[in-house]
């Protein structure tokens, strides 16, 4: 990593506010069964889960793992990486353009397409993953607003924002990032 990017990506961390070290007045108090958001860690942190996770599109199964990574960050649910080998590579075909976080690194963009129907850009992955961040390189995330996934059979609902993609569970409390009045967490 050059001197430039470095620098962007240490201006970019700096911004951060909230670091899962402090809850700000505004986060709910979870109940009991819940874990607040806001008691994750900035930067994020990779937690193995083998909770099963299915994917649909309509009736086609897209993935079912109990394989998954999931990526832990003060404010958002988690993201969940699915191993690629678990998942129908088939329905998989790259979506061209990609982005950049301070904290995986380089993303690239996955279309689902069965011949018949797609789904642009409906997932991503970090095949060069940045230090920390390598369990990721064989894995793929799913933005599931177009998509039914569950997690050990609890649905899934999408977070808001058409840039975040984590998933949330009845085992989580708020609020998230994505919202409106939320940009600035």
């Amino acid at each position: 990593m050059n001197t430039d990017d470095l620098d962007a990506l240490n201006r970019a961390k700096a911004q951060w506010r909230w670091r899962g070290k402090d809850r700000p007045n505004f986060a709910d108090a979870p109940p009991r069964g819940q874990v607040s958001v806001w008691d994750f860690p900035r930067p994020p942190e990779l937690v193995r889960d083998s909770r099963e996770i299915v994917v649909l599109w309509g009736k086609t199964l897209v993935v079912r793992t109990r394989g998954a990574w999931a990526v832990r960050e003060t404010s958002h649910p988690p993201t969940f990486y699915l191993p690629l080998a678990d998942v129908d590579r088939a329905l998989l075909r790259p979506a061209g353009g990609g982005s950049f976080c301070e904290w995986k690194g380089p993303a690239s963009y996955w279309d689902l397409f069965d011949g018949a129907r797609s789904l642009i850009k409906v997932a991503w992955s970090y095949s060069q993953p940045l230090a920390g961040a390598e369990p990721l390189a064989d894995c793929v995330a799913f933005y599931a607003h177009h998509l039914d996934c569950s997690v050990d059979g609890a649905q899934v609902v999408a977070q808001a924002g058409g840039f975040y993609g984590g998933w949330i569970t009845p085992d989580l409390s708020g609020p998230f990032k994505g919202g409106p009045g939320s940009s600035a967490w």
